[in-house]
């Protein structure tokens, strides 16, 4: 790809998010999310490969069809309140149009059938661009407008998604769309919580972005694509592939690993709502997830396969990538001896 054309695609991406998240106008956020799905547009499609040209269309007609909802919503919201701004949003048919909007935009179920095939098209970074940045300002919008929409709907849609997330990411082998699943299960936490302490869910999603980045980062430096390459990548890499192995275990949401402290918090808040029933399934279903992440640290470290293997390994490496990596990682693994601190931060 072209520098030129991708740095105008990065910084446009950058814009956009900046501009949705800082505005109080339901035009200039709309705004903000069209830049955005124009800029990661070519990024998706850069290869040129059929996949990846099907995987940009599936994008740009599902992003374009929850934008003309927000629009549509936002639209009929002033119609009957004569209010522009985000946060007065008092519209019951307004409200749900965005509810499903949003939905659409994060890939929350029953709107996720395009996010893991989106993902399956695309490049390593560009699946971590779609499973991080590109997240920020649909949540941005569903925090603003958390206290006007239908905590019941939101609790649907939270544990629709842990189950299919869960579920559908049982027999995959191919691990973008394994982390895709992943992505629907992490949002169906967040989205369970919003309503009752939007903090939590800030929280949750700085975490979740930081463990993701780790494991895309990871994938990317011993380029591994789907579970038969992960048997082999140990003899390239073993201190990465062992890192890797926490960092998934992290994500699963395993003490004494960081990924545990969100998912103890959402489940103490759900309880102290009186939502015992929610916070045992949404609990209950996260085991699903713990299965396909166990599978993957089965095939990067845990087991060596019967055949050796040829490669060698890496003796020269990039060292901001790897310096990246190994920050995430840290952090990704040991920050839940800090709870106390971050809790009060947030």
């Amino acid at each position: 790809m072209n520098p030129h054309a991708k740095l105008i695609s990065s910084m446009s991406l950058i814009m956009g998010t900046s501009i949705t998240i800082s505005s109080n106008h339901w035009i200039l956020a709309w705004t903000g999310l069209e830049i955005n799905t124009l800029a990661i547009i070519p990024l998706i499609s850069k290869s040129h490969h059929p996949r990846a040209i099907e995987a940009a269309v599936k994008y740009f007609l599902t992003q374009s069809t929850a934008s003309a909802l927000i629009l549509f919503s936002s639209m009929s919201n002033a119609w009957s309140t004569g209010q522009w701004d985000i946060t007065q949003l008092n519209h019951p048919t307004s409200c749900l149009l965005l509810t499903m909007a949003i939905a659409t935009k994060l890939g929350l179920v029953p709107f996720h059938f395009w996010f893991p095939e989106v993902l399956q098209g695309s490049s390593l970074t560009t699946a971590l661009l779609l499973s991080t940045l590109m997240k920020l300002p649909p949540i941005t919008l569903l925090l603003l407008t958390s206290q006007s929409l239908n905590p019941t709907l939101l609790t649907f849609l939270a544990i629709s998604s842990a189950l299919i997330g869960g579920w559908m990411g049982l027999n995959q082998t191919q691990t973008r769309k394994i982390l895709a699943f992943s992505s629907i299960s992490h949002l169906g936490w967040m989205i369970a919580i919003i309503a009752y302490n939007p903090q939590l869910t800030i929280l949750t999603f700085t975490l979740y972005t930081m463990m993701t980045t780790a494991v895309f980062l990871s994938l990317a430096q011993i380029k591994v694509l789907k579970l038969s390459t992960m048997l082999i990548s140990w003899t390239k890499t073993p201190m990465l592939n062992a890192t890797m192995m926490l960092t998934l275990l992290s994500l699963a949401g395993l003490p004494p690993l960081t990924g545990f402290m969100p998912k103890w918090l959402i489940i103490q808040e759900l309880t102290k709502q009186e939502m015992t029933p929610t916070a045992t399934i949404i609990s209950m279903l996260s085991l699903l997830g713990l299965f396909f992440y166990l599978r993957l640290a089965y095939h990067s470290t845990i087991t060596l396969p019967p055949n050796s293997s040829n490669h060698m390994k890496l003796w020269r490496t990039n060292k901001t990538l790897s310096t990246l990596t190994a920050i995430l990682t840290a952090t990704s693994t040991s920050l839940l001896p800090l709870s106390p601190l971050i809790i009060t931060m947030f």
